[in-house]
């Protein structure tokens, strides 16, 4: 009866050693699968600026599929970009026109045309009527995008000629959720009904 409790007992310890080390080794694959997913895969990346309004607004969190996994850019995908001769932080802003699309504004009337075409823009907050420098129409070269804020007489875009069309490069990833709601600049208070999907 001894004998049998004296085998027992270091096969009780084996057993609770093994399910420590099988406990460690999935907490240690779980957080590295995270480290991949947040460095490859998506990122968290804040708006800084109203230039996006009413879509998107100061101090908002955005889920970004990284560039590498998000293929072709589309007219009307919200995309993060960084070029750091413009400026070092990231920038906010939607596709308007794709690589050999023709672009034209007509700042008088403030309708934006892609291809010939008047674009139906829901999504804006007012009309473009803020001229920045670059000469249309425009045909957007290979490679590139051309850009702007939803907020269009208070964002600085592709219409800046110091930025211009953005080569694909340059862009970090394509925002696919709102994952938390900055403050309203009016109340301080966080719209939790604008999360959800962008774009």
């Amino acid at each position: 009866m001894q004998r049998e409790a004296r085998r027992t007992e270091p096969q009780k310890e084996k057993s609770r050693s093994r399910e420590l080390y099988e406990w460690v080794q999935a907490l240690v694959c779980s957080v590295l699968a995270v480290v991949v997913v947040f460095t490859f895969g998506i990122r968290l990346i804040g708006v800084d600026g109203h230039s996006m309004l009413p879509t998107l607004q100061d101090g908002d969190r955005l889920l970004v599929l990284n560039s590498m996994l998000c293929g072709r850019y589309e007219p009307g995908d919200i995309v993060v970009l960084r070029k750091e001769s413009f400026l070092p932080t990231p920038i906010v802003k939607r596709v308007i026109a794709v690589e050999g699309q023709v672009v034209d504004i007509d700042f008088a009337s403030g309708t934006v045309f892609v291809d010939g075409k008047p674009l139906q823009e829901a999504y804006i907050n007012e009309r473009t009527f803020t001229e920045e420098g670059t000469v249309f129409p425009l045909t957007v070269p290979e490679g590139s995008v051309f850009i702007m804020g939803d907020n269009r007489n208070h964002s600085t875009d592709s219409r800046d000629a110091r930025l211009g069309t953005i080569d694909r490069r340059y862009i970090i990833g394509r925002a696919v959720f709102l994952a938390l709601p900055g403050p309203d600049a009016g109340t301080g208070v966080r719209d939790y009904g604008r999360i959800g999907g962008i774009g």
